[in-house]
C-alpha cells in the first residue's frame, strides 16, 4: 500500500508523518516491476517484490540471505492513519516499542532482531536532535560528533547515519555502538538502556551470526502479517 499515490478515494501512505521526506526509491520498484511485467505479465505482484528487494539488498550490502514466502496479492488503497498511528515514532520509549510491535504479533526477540535494520540507512537531524543535546545515556564524544551536522536550531534534514562505524555494511555493528551508547535515535537506545531488551543487544553484538539468524526469521514472520491472497487485493 506504500506504493500508491493518493488518489479521488483516499490519501496514500507516503505523505504520513514517519514517510514523508524519508521513504525513497519508488522508482526502482517501478523499473522492476516493468521489466517483469514485460517478461511475465500479471504474475508477481508488487507486494512480492519488495519482499524480494528486502532479502536481496540485505545480501547486496553483506547479510546472510533468507527464503522469502510468494503469492501476496496488492492491496488497492492506503490509509494515511493507519501508517501515521501504526510506525513507531524515534521518540519512542521502550514499552511503546515493544507493544507497537506485539500488536501485529511480533515478539519483542523479533522486535530487538528487526531493529538491526539500522545497520543501514540515515535519519534527518529533526529526528534525534532532542537526544543529542538533552539526553544523558549517551556517548559525550559521538554526541559532539554528531552535533556538528546538527546544529540545534535549523538544518532539520541534515542527515547522519543510523550506524556511525560501518553505515553501508549490513553487520551487528548497530548493536555494538548501542552497548557503546551511541545509538543515534532515542528509540534506538532504548534497546540498551537498563531494560529488558539489554541482554539480546549484548548477545547480537558479541555474535553476528546470532543476529543474522534471528533477522531473517523475524523477517519471514514479518512477511507473513495478513499478506491479501486468494481473491483479495488484485
Amino acid at each position: 500500500s506504500i506504493l500508491l499515490d493518493d488518489n479521488s478515494t483516499f490519501t496514500g501512505e507516503k505523505t504520513a508523518l514517519p514517510n514523508a521526506n524519508s521513504v525513497r526509491g519508488f522508482d526502482v520498484i517501478d523499473t522492476i516491476k516493468t521489466q517483469v511485467e514485460a517478461a511475465c505479465s500479471g504474475v508477481v505482484s508488487c507486494a512480492d517484490i519488495l519482499a524480494i528487494v528486502a532479502r536481496d539488498s540485505v545480501v547486496q550490502l553483506g547479510g546472510r540471505t533468507w527464503t522469502v514466502l510468494l503469492g501476496r496479492r496488492d492491496s488497492t488503497t492506503a490509509s494515511l492513519s493507519a501508517a501515521n498511528n501504526n510506525i513507531p515514532s524515534p521518540a519512542s520509549n521502550l514499552s511503546a516499542l515493544i507493544s507497537s510491535f506485539t500488536a501485529h504479533g511480533l515478539s519483542t526477540k523479533d522486535f530487538v532482531a528487526l531493529s538491526g535494520g539500522h545497520t543501514i540507512g540515515q535519519a534527518r537531524c529533526t529526528t534525534f536532535r532532542a537526544r543529542i543535546y538533552n539526553e544523558s545515556n549517551i556517548d559525550t564524544s559521538f554526541a559532539t560528533s554528531v552535533k556538528s551536522s546538527c546544529p540545534s536550531a535549523g538544518g532539520d534534514n541534515t542527515l547522519s547515519p543510523l550506524d556511525l562505524a560501518t553505515p553501508t555494511t549490513f553487520d551487528n555493528k548497530y548493536y555494538t555502538d548501542l552497548g557503546n551508547r551511541k545509538g543515534l535515535l532515542h528509540s534506538d537506545q532504548q534497546l540498551f538502556s537498563g531494560g529488558s531488551t539489554n541482554s539480546q543487544v549484548t548477545t547480537y553484538s558479541a555474535n553476528q551470526n546470532t543476529f543474522f539468524t534471528d533477522f531473517a526469521a523475524a523477517m519471514v514472520k514479518m512477511g507473513n502479517i495478513s499478506p491479501l491472497t486468494g481473491t483479495s487485493g488484485q
